[in-house]
């Protein structure tokens, strides 16, 4: 057992022999996590040559495959939402998402376990949300249909109007303020929940969204609200043959488009000449030349070890005052049997939650208790383990590496404290049957993923760190520099970087635009 599982690749390998000195590319995409997949479709679609590099064996980012003994692990994002973003990108070369994934629709779309025993299931049907809703508390039911009304207005304007429009300039986010004024987005989605519903567990449920995107609800903007209305509008998805399915099938498409896709591609620096990047040089030496650069890594990491000094972004913020999302931690594991009661998507919530977020979030320190997100896979697709076993990954919210947490010492102990939480609630007899365990701790993501002090989600979602405050997505200095990726407009999570990728293509569409009318 290691703390860094091995990686092993469900996408086609790259060809070996691969020359020291590519040909030079209209566009370089850095990174191939979703959003710079995205962004390498949406440049190729629009007729540019494009390269796609990564530094991993596989693309996906983060949403790599882990198999040990028969079973295997998706180790990135397992929710999906808003598939239309997926849908777009097939349907760019004339082709259809179905006709090679299949995206199941999940009930319920995620089960709560709380301390005291009870469970709640958030389901898509509001009528049978409502059912479970009124076993808490039936004056609820109305509260949740104003917090979905509320949610839906925040969706119409911070989905519809601002998720896919660049926010390079101030003036752009200054045209918006009125709307986030009337929709009083400096509101936390707590404070916002909290006017709605009065349960105590009901509140912890319909708050918890913001963890998704690494954000602490008692802090990040209630613009964030706007997922309980995506959901409802699209419902929540399961890829079957999982997230590497997804991935693998999205490496097929980049190469029946003619990406030029390569792996093991670690870059050291990228190339400045004046105001503008001519492209970027490996850490083994080969030389990546483009007229445009689009980096899908972590902003932060690309400013800080990949840009000269004096082109650093002057950010509003400045780095001390920058907030990053928190830490995770990630066991995966086999059972011998199949635990069915548990479902494919599982918030286990511990015995405190605002003072356990204010412990990571803010204090950074590692506490003895937790709250979880379990993933059961076999729960809706049955080869992800041999029969009559299941598959897991429980993730565990924790400081990022700004705390100070030993993490050979504690990685080891959390997994034993988690192991026996489970087997003492959810999962009887967890102990005797988990086989083939593994986890990642921050100090992976930071080592395996290049991120900031191992944040799961870049910089968090604060109102702060929104719209114009948060990472451009075209660099305000350098023309030809941009981001797709979590920690740019309009945030983390996979319909984010996904916008993100289509904020890029709109800023090249209005260039391409610029230059016609100046020619």
């Amino acid at each position: 057992m290691t703390a860094a599982p091995i990686v092993k690749s469900t996408a086609p390998a790259e060809p070996a022999g691969a020359s020291t000195s590519p040909r030079k590319s209209d566009v370089l995409v850095i990174g191939a996590g979703f959003g710079g997949i995205a962004a390498a479709l949406r440049m190729r679609a629009r007729g540019y040559s494009v390269t796609l590099v990564d530094r991993l064996q596989a693309i996906g980012g983060r949403a790599q495959v882990f198999e040990r003994g028969g079973f295997r692990h998706d180790a990135g994002p397992t929710v999906i939402t808003a598939p239309f973003l997926f849908d777009e990108l097939f349907e760019l070369f004339g082709e259809r998402r179905e006709d090679y994934l299949e995206f199941r629709p999940l009930d319920p779309w995620y089960r709560f376990h709380f301390d005291d025993g009870q469970q709640f299931d958030y389901r898509p049907g509001i009528e049978d949300t409502n059912a479970e809703i009124a076993r808490f508390d039936e004056k609820d039911i109305k509260g949740y249909a104003r917090l979905l009304k509320t949610s839906k207005a925040i969706f119409e304007v911070g989905f519809e109007k601002l998720a896919d429009k660049p926010f390079t300039r101030f003036t752009s986010m200054l045209g918006q303020i009125p709307a986030l004024l009337r929709l009083r987005s400096y509101r936390t989605v707590t404070g916002l929940v909290n006017s709605h519903i009065r349960h105590p567990l009901l509140r912890q449920a319909f708050s918890i969204h913001p963890l998704l995107v690494g954000g602490n609800p008692f802090s990040t903007t209630s613009i964030y609200a706007l997922i309980h209305y995506l959901e409802r509008q699209w419902g929540v998805f399961f890829c079957m043959g999982g997230t590497g399915k997804l991935v693998a099938e999205l490496h097929r498409l980049l190469e029946r488009a003619g990406v030029s896709v390569q792996l093991g591609v670690d870059i050291d620096h990228i190339v400045q000449q004046g105001a503008q990047v001519t492209g970027a040089v490996a850490v083994d030496g080969r030389r990546y030349d483009a007229d445009r650069v689009i980096c899908n890594g972590d902003p932060p990491t690309v400013y800080r070890q990949m840009m000269p000094q004096e082109s650093r972004r002057k950010k509003a913020l400045p780095e001390a005052l920058t907030q990053y999302s928190m830490g995770l931690y990630v066991l995966f594991f086999g059972t011998r049997k199949t635990y069915d009661d548990v479902a494919h998507h599982t918030i286990w919530m511990g015995p405190r939650y605002r003072e356990l977020l204010a412990d990571i979030f803010d204090r950074k320190i590692l506490a003895d208790d937790f709250s979880l997100y379990l993933h059961r896979p076999t729960a809706t697709d049955k080869s992800f383990a041999p029969d009559g076993c299941d598959s897991f990954y429980v993730l565990c919210p924790v400081p990022n590496l700004l705390g100070d947490v030993d993490w050979k010492t504690e990685g080891p102990a959390l997994r034993d404290r988690i192991v026996t939480a489970l087997d003492r609630t959810i999962m009887p007899g967890l102990g005797d049957v988990i086989t083939d365990d593994f986890w990642m701790t921050p100090e992976d993501f930071r080592d395996d993923y290049r991120s900031m002090h191992g944040a799961g989600f870049s910089i968090a979602p604060l109102f702060v760190q929104s719209a114009w405050f948060r990472y451009h997505n075209r660099d305000p200095h350098i023309s030809n520099l941009y981001f797709a990726a979590a920690g740019a407009h309009p945030g983390a999570g996979m319909p984010g970087v996904l916008c993100s990728a289509k904020v890029v293509e709109r800023l090249i569409e209005e260039e391409e635009q610029q230059d016609r009318s100046s020619g």
